[in-house]
């Protein structure tokens, strides 16, 4: 070749080399790294639980959940949809799998917010924001619990995050996620009330709307229909009133409402304001529900415990406002203290003698993971466990700045109705307050307003509304 072909300069028209795949790699670390190291202390925090607390935590709850799915029907008290979840991973017969696939779901939201967020905000406050999901000694622990709150917090979270992208299809999947949140825990019954609302506000388009309640429907349809075909009724549980009944039992005054003679033996003696709102009114052999039926959550108690709450609500509106809001504001605590007692609390803690189900409810482990054994803690990552649970959690105070911080930022954009931020804070602050108003006050139902708070307050000021459309 010629010393002037040398100097000529290269074709401008050729196509640039591609990037390999391993520089495209380190590229994506590097912009990612804060929130992969907060990651991998998440995924490693993981590992210590597995090892620390074999094969998994129980709660009381857990033996109905694992008899439905060992023998699927629609349960009386809950939603039967984490059954159902445990019942797809039944064909393996490994409860520790069980567990790895909530901590999995556990490091599936923290995913799903930081992807919310990496395009909106700095990355190094993407990663903060999903801290709290990631490190909290709590939700770590509610992780390993054999119930249905992470899958629930999942598919709420998952379903936010379909709405916030654009096009029908994400609508419409959005739908279908918070059906099968309503049918895994009835709380979910509510949002799809605000996803309707939503998509009216922003004008998404009637078929659009109506695409996406019926796809949330479905679900909860399909699953009353299961429940009339087992029951007889057509309904998600048989236990609203009952908990309604707990919910103003600690201030019903019978002289004040006057009851009719049915819902009388509901009433309880001494005065109201005696009562203590530390303990459940509906559990337990004395609870005044078993004068109306031995076994419980039958059709009269159920429709005399609904008739005995609507009637307390109205004629003591004030006391009402007053017990409930009494638990709203428990959640905004500093620290977590006992409550609503020493045995209840005590599940959500890791101790060196975890609880475990009774010999009777053994024989539907054993049917779903035949080596089965009993919950047991495995030192040294238990003792570890337990310090790092009370010293790593998201103090409540700080989850009431970050909700303050969203409503803040919703006023400030009020001329386009909050922005993106209205849709994950309202479904937030309706999961904190639904429980407090119809049941009572629990740590576990904290759990899954916190990832949609964060993401509410993080959003920075420049973000645009979604667009609902293809």
């Amino acid at each position: 070749m010629s010393l002037q072909s040398r100097l000529q300069p290269a074709d401008a028209s050729a196509p640039p080399r591609p990037t390999p795949p391993a520089s495209r790699a380190r590229a994506a670390a590097r912009r990612h790294r804060l929130f992969l190291c907060v990651l991998t202390a998440g995924v490693l925090l993981r590992v210590v639980v597995t090892l620390g607390y074999r094969p998994l935590m129980w709660f009381p709850d857990s033996d109905d959940y694992l008899s439905g799915a060992v023998n699927p029907n629609p349960n009386l008290i809950r939603p039967s949809g984490y059954s159902l979840f445990l019942w797809l991973l039944k064909p393996f017969h490994s409860l520790p799998l069980v567990g790895l696939a909530q901590h999995a779901l556990g490091v599936g939201i923290a995913v799903l917010l930081y992807t919310l967020l990496r395009r909106r905000v700095a990355p190094w406050l993407a990663a903060l924001a999903t801290a709290p999901l990631l490190l909290d000694g709590d939700v770590l622990q509610f992780e390993h619990l054999l119930m249905s709150d992470t899958l629930f917090t999942f598919l709420v979270m998952a379903a936010v995050a379909a709405l916030l992208r654009p096009g029908h299809r994400w609508t419409v999947a959005a739908g279908a996620l918070l059906g099968l949140a309503t049918i895994t825990r009835s709380a979910g019954l509510p949002l799809l009330l605000l996803l309707a609302l939503y998509l009216l506000v922003r004008r998404a388009g009637w078929r659009v709307g109506l695409a996406a309640v019926t796809a949330g429907a479905v679900p909860v349809i399909g699953y009353s229909s299961w429940f009339a075909a087992q029951h007889g009724e057509f309904t998600l549980t048989r236990s609203t009133g009952v908990f309604l009944y707990g919910r103003v039992a600690p201030f019903a005054d019978c002289r004040t409402m006057r009851p009719p003679v049915e819902e009388m033996p509901l009433c309880l003696a001494g005065d109201p304001a005696e009562r203590s709102v530390y303990r459940s009114y509906i559990w337990g052999p004395g609870a005044a529900r078993h004068r109306l039926e031995a076994e419980g959550f039958g059709t009269q108690g159920e429709r005399y415990g609904r008739s005995f709450a609507v009637r307390a609500i109205l004629a003591q509106p004030g006391d009402y406002l007053r017990v409930a809001g009494t638990d709203v504001a428990r959640t905004f605590r500093w620290t977590h203290p006992q409550f609503p007692d020493a045995t209840t609390y005590g599940y959500y803690l890791f101790k060196p003698g975890p609880a475990h189900a009774g010999d009777q409810a053994e024989r539907f482990y054993r049917r779903y993971d035949a080596g089965y054994t009993r919950p047991h803690a495995v030192q040294p990552y238990a003792r570890f466990l337990g310090a790092y649970q009370q010293t790593v959690y998201l103090p409540g105070t700080l989850l009431g700045v970050v909700l303050l911080i969203g409503a803040v930022r919703i006023v400030r954009e009020r001329r386009d109705l909050g922005g993106e931020r209205l849709l994950p804070w309202t479904i937030g602050v309706t999961l904190l307050v639904v429980p407090a108003f119809t049941a009572q006050f629990d740590y576990r139902y904290v759990m899954p307003a916190v990832p949609l708070l964060l993401l509410a307050a993080a959003m920075g000021s420049r973000d645009h509304s979604p667009t609902i459309g293809p």
